[in-house]
């Protein structure tokens, strides 16, 4: 801990108050929040809690056991039934946590003597799930196919799997999924997506960059949350019926966890039926965070790549990030530090994670004192 200090990796305990919303309550102290990945607004809306509410009533609150055991009632069935139709797949699986689905699934799919090609700022639980698997396990610079296509054609696995993001929560970044699909294709490998924070944000439907990029017929095997614009909890592994029947066999942390309360479960079955109702959101939150990206580019602040509502500012070393996050917060903004294990050493940054919610006032001022911070 000594060390972690010295190196300006301490992490502060805060404790929230209330709901997460447009502004957050952290020890006290209420701050435009943009430190929340609840992108589309319904962390704190009544209507989740209502829903999640009711299933309490009817289902009580904890499940009592793992899914494949008695965990498995009414509420989740509907909800991974509504998963498979909002991603337009024959079946989904409902994990605990996002986490427990990546970490499950890739030593689900592969192991010894078998190959993973993980792009190089995928999140932990991707690499957790690939250490996991015990396979040879290949990373590949940021979004670079030629490294990728080169490294599948040296590996001698009969079994190949490629594994990314497809926005990467540090970067703002968008992985190449027509040029993932075609290298998969040639190479006979299996292509997993993890749509984390693009689920509810993109494509006609708001099932991720997936539909939006038209590459549903070359994604194998899909994965998500409801954590984030959702703003449920839990994790889910959507595909074929084939894929879905065979991690009810294999998935270890689905079959040897309790199984989410299922009032959470209502409360997710919820929000995808809001991202019907409600498609104005995310077409909204995509054109603010477009205006605001403009607006830092406009004032010279390098955005290396960002394209989406995950807006980095890059401040180099740990304690630069934090004295970064820190005017932030004296200007009344909430606007995390991220440091290593989560980026690169040298690499520490603020994230700014616009939601629906802000103002265009808000991204204003935000824009104006990172300006001014970094002047």
């Amino acid at each position: 801990m000594e060390l972690l200090r010295a190196e300006g990796l301490e992490r502060p305990d805060r404790v929230r108050s209330g709901r997460q919303g447009r502004e957050v309550v952290l020890d006290g102290r209420s701050l435009v929040n943009f430190g929340s990945n609840d992108y589309l607004g319904y962390a704190g809306d009544v209507r989740l809690t209502k829903a999640a509410s009711r299933a309490a009533c009817a289902e009580g609150f904890g499940a009592g056991a793992s899914p494949l055991v008695s965990g498995h009632s009414q509420a989740h069935a509907a909800l991974e039934a509504a998963v498979a139709h909002l991603l337009d797949v024959e079946a989904a699986l409902v994990f605990p946590s996002g986490f427990a689905a990546n970490t499950a699934t890739i030593p689900a799919l592969v192991g010894p003597g078998d190959c993973v090609a993980s792009d190089a700022r995928n999140h932990a639980s991707i690499i957790d799930g690939c250490r996991l698997s015990r396979a040879d396990v290949r990373v590949y610079p940021h979004r670079d196919m030629l490294a990728l296509e080169t490294l599948l054609a040296e590996s001698r696995a009969e079994r190949k799997l490629i594994v990314t993001d497809t926005l990467f929560s540090m970067d703002g970044t968008l992985a190449p999924l027509a040029d993932l699909c075609a290298v998969a294709h040639r190479h006979g490998a299996i292509l997993m997506v993890d749509e984390a924070h693009a689920t509810g944000v993109f494509g006609a439907r708001g099932s991720g960059l997936v539909e939006a990029a038209s590459c549903a017929s070359g994604v194998h095997v899909r994965v998500g949350t409801f954590s984030k614009a959702l703003g449920a909890a839990g994790g889910f592994v959507a595909g074929s019926s084939h894929l879905i029947h065979w991690l009810r066999h294999t998935a270890r942390a689905w079959i040897f966890s309790t199984a989410h309360p299922p009032a959470v479960a209502a409360a997710g079955t919820k929000a995808i039926e809001l991202l019907a109702a409600e498609p104005h959101r995310r077409c909204e939150l995509l054109a603010t965070a477009a205006a605001f990206r403009d607006d830092l580019t406009r004032q010279g602040i390098p955005l290396h790549g960002a394209a989406a509502h995950i807006v980095p500012v890059v401040a180099g070393r740990a304690e630069a990030a934090v004295a970064l996050a820190g005017r932030l917060a004296a200007a009344g903004m909430f606007v995390p530090a991220i440091r290593p294990p989560s980026v690169p050493d040298g690499r520490s940054l603020v994230r700014a994670s616009v939601a629906w919610h802000h103002t265009p006032n808000d991204l204003e001022r935000l824009a104006a004192v990172l300006l001014q911070a970094r002047s």
